[in-house]
């Protein structure tokens, strides 16, 4: 068993500014994490090569791609009120946009078995036009792209607590990508409700699961087993690829759910027993709270080798059959119109 970790020191190049929550320091907890996990002896290094523009433009307007590259060659600056970006922003960004595209030739090639991205900055948020909620390029929607431009069916599975806009307006009229995302609702950016399935070719190719806030594991599990999994087995997919953001953790300080490290490995064990044939790829999105960072990463490494690894007890307490069967009568509806 080989799981790539893909990581590069220009990452951390990527200065945000003081006090940001999106700081190199996640990176410094991320690797912490694999001395945590029990597969360290499985994890075998590599450095991305940059995303060309022409990979990047499958999914952003090249305009954009353009407009990024002058706006951090020239200093940098604010984007938006939340998102940053300096000098160095730019070669981070293509950097980690082709972190996805490097681990995956070594996949299909035989040379791996799975890969976690430890990548700055994050991409979940970005789309097509712009860069928001501190995403620059999108990263894994970059990958699903090249993939699909091969004939590849691609899962996006993404349990960052933050809806991934960015990767859900891409491939919102695509049948070719399958977005699945659990996270809390109401909160940033404010997209993700259960009715948004999709338009033309991609109606049905959407899953929202916007979450209360403080829900646990057993929610998750319940709503991936009687939602998701029929749709996933259906779509079955070649490839998964997990937005992997770990601020659903009870501990995260921008968000208000109730998971532990322990339930971030379930989550990652469910989907690849789910559809084991595909391959599997993660990427870093959030995740706040070093420790808390640093405990998932352990617990999905070690999931994506195939093992249960606990650093923290599972969350626990009764599951939300309202709340479930309030997203089931929504995206009904939503697939009957």
């Amino acid at each position: 068993m080989v799981i790539l970790f893909g990581t590069h020191p220009k990452f951390s190049e990527h200065d945000t500014g003081s006090l940001h929550p999106e700081s190199a320091e996640r990176l410094l907890a991320v690797r912490r994490g694999i001395d945590v996990s029990d597969v360290k002896d499985a994890i075998e290094y590599f450095l991305p090569e940059p995303a060309t523009v022409e990979q990047m433009s499958r999914v952003h307007e090249p305009s954009y791609i353009e407009a990024l590259r002058r706006f951090c060659l020239m200093g940098g600056g604010m984007l938006d009120p939340d998102t940053a970006a300096s000098v160095a922003s730019w070669e981070a960004a293509a950097l980690a946009a082709g972190a996805g595209i490097g681990a995956a030739e070594k996949i299909a090639a035989g040379e791996a078995d799975g890969a976690f991205l430890a990548v700055r900055p994050p991409g979940h948020h970005a789309v097509s036009d712009r860069a928001m909620g501190f995403c620059l390029i999108n990263n894994v929607a970059v990958l699903a792209a090249e993939l699909v431009s091969k004939g590849e069916r691609v899962l996006v599975y993404d349990f960052d607590a933050h809806h991934g806009n960015g990767t859900q307006e891409m491939f919102f009229q695509s049948s070719s990508v399958l977005y699945v995302s659990a996270h809390q609702y109401p909160l940033y950016p404010g997209t993700g409700r259960a009715r948004e399935v999709g338009i033309g070719e991609g109606k049905g190719f959407t899953l929202n699961l916007p979450f209360h806030a403080d829900t646990a594991g057993p929610t998750y599990l319940e709503a991936l087993e009687r939602m998701v999994a029929p749709v996933v087995e259906h779509f079955s997919p070649t490839w998964t690829l997990i937005s992997a953001g770990f601020d659903a953790h009870r501990l995260d300080p921008l968000t208000e759910m109730g998971l532990t490290s322990a339930d971030f490995g379930d989550l990652t064990l469910w989907i690849k027993a789910l559809v084991p044939e595909a391959k599997v790829v993660a990427f870093l999105e959030g995740g706040y709270n070093l420790s808390a960072l640093e405990q998932s990463t352990a617990a999905t490494l070690s999931a994506l080798a195939g093992q249960s690894l606990k650093p923290e007890p599972n969350s626990n307490g009764p599951v939300d059959f309202e709340m479930i069967k309030a997203l089931e009568e929504s995206r009904k509806r939503a697939l009957s119109d």
